[in-house]
């Protein structure tokens, strides 16, 4: 039997976090083999295959040019190790999944901006946060996402407030939601970069959310 490819997981620090272990079942579920990275859990040092860069706290504003002064609950420990892992992922082209603030730090690495904060710019979409798939996206017909999913209409869930503005260098937007804020980036020259808005790993069950994570266990072979 072929070795399961190992995936790094970033993420919050705490002892219990239903994000990882949600994460870690659907990584399992698709045949890789998860370890979990943050500033409390080391990287073991074994070769990684593939790399999630996961959600949680703002990323602060110094990283991307936003207003110091705004309000948002930051983690400067966690930015920068994930920082570090981004660009280690890139420079060795390594497939990468961004959930939520991960697409947006990847973003920011690669140069782009984020809205620090879109609650009060929303008019069709609403601001309740929640684990379920109540929310309406819809790709772009060409995205190699919309191919991945098999279909351009999603239902995610949603816990964000910050949203991609500007994208990086070789990033394209390919998911919007119903007020067209970005909800879905790829690369535009075929590396094995997709981030995304929502949170995949509470909506595993689902065939089209599942398939992101599949994607990532295929990426490596």
């Amino acid at each position: 039997m072929a070795q399961r490819p190992r995936v790094g997981v970033t993420g919050n620090a705490r002892r219990w976090s239903p994000s990882w272990w949600c994460t870690r079942i659907a990584l399992l579920l698709a045949g890789a083999r998860p370890e979990r990275l943050s500033v409390r859990h080391s990287w073991s040092g074994k070769p990684l295959d593939a790399l999630i860069i996961g959600g949680g706290d703002d990323i602060s504003p110094e990283h991307y040019g936003g207003d110091l002064n705004e309000q948002v609950r930051l983690d400067p420990e966690r930015d920068q190790l994930e920082i570090d892992w981004i660009n280690r992922a890139l420079e060795g082209r390594m497939p990468l999944l961004g959930i939520c603030r991960g697409a947006q730090l990847i973003n920011v690495v690669l140069g782009g901006t984020l809205h620090s904060d879109i609650r009060h710019l929303r008019k069709l979409t609403y601001n309740r946060a929640g684990l379920l798939p109540t929310k309406q996206v819809r790709l772009d017909r060409a995205s190699h996402l919309a191919a991945l999913c098999r279909t351009n209409r999603l239902r995610v869930n949603s816990l964000h407030h910050q949203a991609v503005k500007d994208t990086g260098e070789g990033l394209q937007v390919v998911g919007w939601d119903l007020d067209n804020f970005t909800q879905a980036i790829e690369s535009t020259n075929g590396e094995p970069i997709i981030g995304v808005q929502w949170h995949p790993e509470y909506l595993f069950y689902l065939p089209a959310q599942f398939a992101l994570f599949r994607w990532l266990r295929q990426t490596c072979e």
